[in-house]
């Protein structure tokens, strides 16, 4: 009889739907399904991004790739005409895995794609844009030399040419510096595409009952369509040469 209440026990035990925990720590990567950019956006806005690798718990995928993440930018702040860059904070808030099971959790960005041009504060979680001071001096310059030619190529009609000269690279100069003081700083930017990781701030428990991916619809992740980062404000000025700047 006492076999027979163990053995039932045991069976009781076994039966019991397993859990598997998610710890805190744990770095999910993330492709952005939407761009994000300090042009536009504003405080409240939500960011939709998927997880593009397996998460594993109790040696079983828990959180599958094309698992959806909801976030919200929580802070922004546009780049000044005179200094300053763009920059925001995105807060994680909720995980939808494939068969529809959702959880709320707390996480922030950890990481960013190499090939996106953005600064991460890994202390604050803010992602800024790039500087842009070795633009400014090269426009600077640029501005200078193309001044100086002309000037002296004037100079040279009155007589005077390295007069000309010296006054044209100061009126080149100067037209450069205030265009520069007139146009705002790079945005930050994330493209639809860009890779970013994310660490739970929290645990994150799942049922085994809630793991069943069998009935899931089957899609390709929209990762393999992205676009990618977009080029840095450097990168783009490099491309296009003579590019007049925006005001």
């Amino acid at each position: 009889m006492r076999m027979l209440l163990l053995f039932a026990a045991a069976l009781t035990v076994s039966a019991q739907p397993q859990s598997f925990l998610v710890d805190t720590g744990t770095h999910v990567p993330l492709s952005l399904i939407n761009s994000v950019s300090t042009k536009n956006a504003i405080p409240g806005d939500r960011v939709y991004l998927e997880t593009v690798f397996p998460i594993l718990a109790g040696g079983r995928i828990v959180i599958p790739p094309g698992s959806y993440v909801m976030g919200t930018i929580t802070e922004i702040r546009r780049p000044g005409k005179v200094k300053g860059r763009g920059e925001f904070h995105l807060r994680f808030d909720s995980l939808t895995l494939p068969n529809g099971t959702t959880r709320d959790f707390r996480a922030h960005v950890t990481g960013l794609d190499g090939r996106a041009s953005e600064e991460l504060d890994h202390k604050e979680g803010t992602i800024r844009s790039e500087g842009n001071k070795a633009g400014d001096v090269r426009t600077v310059g640029e501005s200078t030399a193309a001044g100086a030619s002309i000037g002296a190529l004037a100079g040279s009609v009155s007589g005077a040419p390295g007069m000309g000269a010296a006054i044209g690279a100061g009126a080149g100069a100067a037209a450069a510096l205030a265009g520069i003081l007139f146009t705002r700083g790079p945005d930050a930017v994330l493209a639809k595409g860009t890779t970013i990781e994310m660490i739970l701030d929290r645990q994150v428990q799942f049922e085994e009952t809630e793991l069943d991916f069998s009935n899931s619809l089957s899609r390709r992740s929209s990762a393999s369509d992205a676009t990618g980062p977009l080029p840095s404000r450097k990168r783009q000025q490099q491309a296009v040469p003579g590019r007049l700047p925006h005001f």
